[in-house]
């Protein structure tokens, strides 16, 4: 089965600016990877310097740009992973996560890490099926 790389535009532009070698969506067969994104501001495609609930939104609207690229949507996530500085930030996160996953979440991990390259809090990739 071949893989499949795709751009999601504005995201692919930004990764490039950051040199990133990562695709943000990849898809074979009826598989879909969404890569983990740092919080860009949609405005700059500088990483956004914004609070707890505003980067997990901005995340998130960006997971589902790359979905719609690869002719899926959040109804079709799986598994989600995320990735987040702190474990403080987990009753926020989840409330925020639960307005784009209302009914049936997929499923999830909750891991957290140490801290990022970059000025944020949190990343989240998922692997969809359509």
């Amino acid at each position: 089965m071949k893989r499949e790389a795709l751009r999601v535009e504005p995201i692919s532009t930004y990764l490039d600016r950051w040199k990133a070698p990562a695709s943000p969506v990849t898809r074979a067969g009826n598989m879909i990877f969404v890569s983990g994104l740092p919080p860009f501001d949609p405005e700059t495609g500088e990483i956004a310097s914004v609070p707890i609930e505003r980067q997990s939104e901005l995340i998130l609207e960006q997971m589902k740009m790359c979905l719609q690229t690869a002719g899926a949507s959040l109804d079709n996530v799986m598994k989600c992973n995320v990735y987040c500085t702190s474990a403080r930030h987990f009753a926020v996160f989840n409330a925020i996560y639960a307005r784009y996953f209302p009914e049936q979440p997929p499923a999830r991990i909750f891991v957290c890490i140490p801290e990022w390259t970059g000025p944020f809090d949190i990343e989240i990739d998922c692997i969809a099926m359509v």
